[in-house]
């Protein structure tokens, strides 16, 4: 009988001793909820840990216990090697002497007799540092950022789980536990956790407290139309665990910088309604970041909190202009309008209810029309609005920039 992919991942995980644990781009609540809880358990069971998010925490999610912990990239993932042949000759001394003028390492040896040649020097690298990948919240590798553009290899060469909820999830992994029915990551987690805890649970307020803001941030605290009869059983679950949940509360809904207060009054200010398209939207530029002295991350849940409460709509969409390009963030409102699908138009992608898409290297003024163009035109086709300027619109749309 084939074995389940949580039985294959509590397999696997018992197995491993040095476990990689990765996420996507800018990490959300469930993202970094799901990863510090996974740390978490698993260093209960002895386990060596390195947790990487290629992107900073957005402020909101400070308060997350272990936090500090999360590296931005993997410091040396494989050893190089410098085997010599002393079969003949034997080493009485080896130092270094690192030349940072000339961005050189010297790396010196002292024969006790004879002299060494380099035909004696070989080169290799060495075995990788991880005997296991863990993948969460990633609907592609790609989507893991730098953590894999920058060690492509190293997921060719250790097995990966691919634990995620999205429905366009690729199925990248060695196993891949993708539950398109569980509101999130961190709820699918519960169950793994559950299931590596057989003998001594795992679960402490800590733990418990990761998972249930990775669960309230992706339901939109139980508002959105993605929340299960079963969501609600797994967070009284992780309320009787110990998880804070006045603390979730408290620090993402309920504390808000000035910064972040004034980028949300830019956002509202700029909002478009479509109204036959049944869809607003709202940009915010670089000046807008910084006259609002606010970080990239601030943008974070405007899109939920203030865009997509507007009535009779079926999704909201928020375009930023960051440092690496435009970001595209949109909301469902309506069920049935899967906002996934009209993200993969610009190469992005997600679950019907949420979905994002990057275009690199490109500036808002210079997208911002085509974007919406052919957000127009996807409501077009969908509803079977008779408008002539937008049909004339889509058919002049300017040429998208490479996606991500």
């Amino acid at each position: 009988m084939e074995l389940t992919a949580k039985q294959q991942i509590t397999e696997l995980v018992r197995t491993s001793q040095k476990i990689l644990i990765c996420t996507h781009i800018n990490p959300d609540g469930d993202a970094l909820g799901s990863a510090l809880a996974l740390n978490l358990a698993l260093k209960k069971m002895g386990k060596d840990i390195t947790l990487i998010s290629p992107d900073v925490a957005p402020k909101v999610f400070q308060f997350l216990p272990s936090l500090d912990i999360i590296k931005e990239g993997i410091n040396g993932a494989k050893d190089f090697v410098i085997s010599v042949d002393t079969s003949k000759i034997k080493v009485d001394k080896l130092g270094y002497k690192n030349l940072p003028e000339d961005n050189k390492l010297n790396i010196i040896i002292t024969p006790s007799q004879g002299r060494f040649s380099s035909e004696m020097v070989t080169f290799k690298e060495g075995s990788s540092k991880f005997d296991l990948i863990i993948a969460l919240d990633s609907s592609d590798l790609e989507r893991l950022g730098k953590t894999y553009e920058l060690n492509t290899d190293l997921f060719y060469e250790v097995p990966v789980v691919n634990i995620d909820h999205h429905a366009g999830n690729d199925h990248f992994g060695k196993v891949n536990w993708v539950d398109i029915t569980a509101t999130s990551t961190a709820e699918i987690l519960v169950a793994l956790l559950e299931s590596l805890g057989r003998d001594k649970s795992l679960f402490d307020p800590d733990i418990a407290t990761c998972l249930l803001a990775g669960l309230i941030t992706d339901t939109g605290s139980f508002q959105n139309s993605n929340t299960t009869p079963k969501s609600f059983t797994v967070a009284a679950q992780l309320i009787a665990a110990g998880a804070r949940q006045q603390e979730i509360i408290k620090h993402i809904y309920k504390t808000k910088p000035l910064s972040t207060l004034k980028l949300w009054g830019k956002a509202l200010s700029n909002i478009h309604e479509e109204i036959s398209y049944k869809f607003v939207w709202s940009a915010l530029g670089s000046d807008d970041f910084l006259s609002s002295s606010a970080s990239e991350n601030e943008a974070s849940g405007v899109v939920d909190e203030l865009l997509k409460t507007v009535p009779s709509i079926d999704f909201a969409l928020l375009l930023t202009e960051k440092q690496d390009g435009v970001h595209g963030s949109f909301r469902g409102v309506q069920k049935g309008v899967s906002v996934a699908e009209i993200a993969k138009l610009f190469g992005g992608g997600g679950h019907e209810m949420a979905a994002a898409f990057r275009m690199n290297g490109v500036k808002l003024p210079d997208v911002e029309a085509s974007i919406i163009s052919q957000v127009k035109n996807y409501q077009n086709s969908r509803n079977n609005i008779t408008d002539n300027s937008v049909l004339k619109a889509g058919n002049n749309t300017l040429e998208m920039p490479p996606m991500e």
